[in-house]
């Protein structure tokens, strides 16, 4: 499958000269701009929130408990549930392979994160098109789930969490066709051109996440993004079980950039770090992929509480720095599957059916993988030799420009590689 200083009395003067001197059409985004630069408060609609689990199945625990974290730390601070919106196929709490029933945990020995998640979307509600609907406001374009979308306006801001696989150009979701870059764009235009947001705030945690902004998303929308990867690298789970580890758990309990965003949002007073701080604070410790950041990155010297509430009552205790030096195993996203598979091989009682069948289904995930690298390969050598096959599969268009111009023809060619892959 396919992370203030105030600047005394004259922010008043300053405020007010930069205000006269903008434009009248970007007035408004203007204003938010430069109030945002000084530190000042200039949050005066609602806080929402839209967040995306999306995978299914326990060896991809860790994006459903990303997704149940991400939404305990907006409720704490102040969220109300009428105003989050959650994606999440929800098979992972009650799932047989879960060592604690109804408990989904997000660090090793870490709080139960499940307790309290609206169950908007679950199940075979998990669609990209219930996403689109959701994110545009139209109830009547859903179907199932809560019937809860976005009742955003003008001078209200949302944040955006998305946790899932992804690929160049497209992350997928747990039932129905993927989220591509170009139909994600066109959604967030339409919400633009609405007035459905002042501003706007995207993380999203996927193998290259980058790929989904890249060249697409123009500064003037008043949207600040950061990502777990650049568009052409894998990011990565992390808090995952080692060969000779004992932990009760075969799957990783979380992923590297959006446990450097949480951990980080835990320890703080939101109303006292900006999102560049928090960028900054991620990206160093997502050392194994580059976080990126898109749109325009002026908004990013609001206060995370602008986006995400305050609450004078922390989280978590647990220092930062000791955050930082956790020596969790982390794996590329694409092999934290393989993880849990060899897990379970490891702990089968040797000799025996349940041995054999963890093995066989160890056996059928590799060789799945095989048959899709060397369906590629000859698909590549066919259409350009075998001299240039190898660029031809690792080279990326420059970071101004989307990954792709003609996206009907990437949806074929993914279409096809997903029929021939599961022949």
């Amino acid at each position: 499958m396919m992370t203030t200083s105030s600047r005394g009395s004259l922010v008043p003067f300053l405020l007010l000269t930069a205000f006269a001197m903008a434009a009248v059409s970007e007035s408004r985004r203007s204003f938010q701009e430069i109030a945002s630069q000084s530190g000042a408060d200039a949050s005066t609609g609602t806080q929402w929130a839209v967040l995306v689990a999306g995978s299914n199945g326990y060896y991809n625990y860790r994006h459903q408990a990303d997704v149940c974290h991400a939404y305990q730390i907006l409720k704490a601070n102040g969220l109300k549930d009428e105003n989050i919106i959650v994606f999440m196929y929800d098979d992972i709490a009650e799932n047989e392979q879960n060592p604690t029933k109804g408990i989904i945990i997000n660090k090793p020995n870490g709080s139960d994160v499940y307790h309290g998640v609206p169950k908007d979307y679950t199940g075979d509600e998990t669609t990209a098109a219930n996403l689109y609907a959701v994110l545009l406001g139209n109830k009547t374009a859903l179907s199932g789930g809560s019937g809860k979308v976005l009742s955003s306006g003008p001078n209200d801001h949302v944040f955006f969490y998305y946790t899932d696989h992804g690929s160049p150009g497209l992350v997928a979701m747990p039932v129905g066709d993927y989220i591509y870059a170009n139909d994600l764009m066109n959604v967030l235009k339409q919400m633009y051109k609405a007035k459905k947001y002042m501003n706007m705030v995207i993380y999203i945690e996927a193998c290259e996440a980058g790929s989904m902004l890249q060249g697409l998303l123009p500064k003037e929308m008043g949207i600040f993004a950061t990502t777990a990867s650049n568009a052409k690298e894998s990011s990565y789970g992390y808090y995952c079980p080692g060969d000779d580890d004992s932990s009760e758990y075969d799957t990783c309990l979380g992923d590297l950039y959006s446990i450097a965003w949480m951990e980080d949002s835990d320890a703080h007073d939101l109303g006292k770090e900006t999102l560049q701080e928090q960028y900054l604070v991620v990206k160093k410790r997502t050392n194994l992929s580059h976080v990126m950041q898109y749109g325009n990155t002026v908004l990013s010297k609001a206060f995370l509480s602008t986006y995400m509430g305050q609450s004078s009552k922390k989280v978590s205790s647990v220092p930062l720095d000791e955050l930082s030096s956790s020596n969790s195993l982390a794996v590329p996203q694409r092999d934290a599957d393989l993880v849990f598979f060899q897990r379970q091989v490891q702990k089968a009682p040797k000799g025996s059916s349940e041995s054999a069948e963890a093995q066989k289904r160890l056996d059928e995930q590799i060789a799945r993988r095989s048959h899709a690298d060397r369906s590629i390969n000859q698909i590549v050598n066919q259409l350009f030799g075998d001299s240039s096959a190898a660029s031809m599969l690792t080279d990326v268009r420059p970071e101004d420009q989307p990954v792709v111009d003609d996206w009907d023809c990437l949806k074929t060619f993914v279409r096809l590689m997903s029929n021939i892959v599961d022949a």
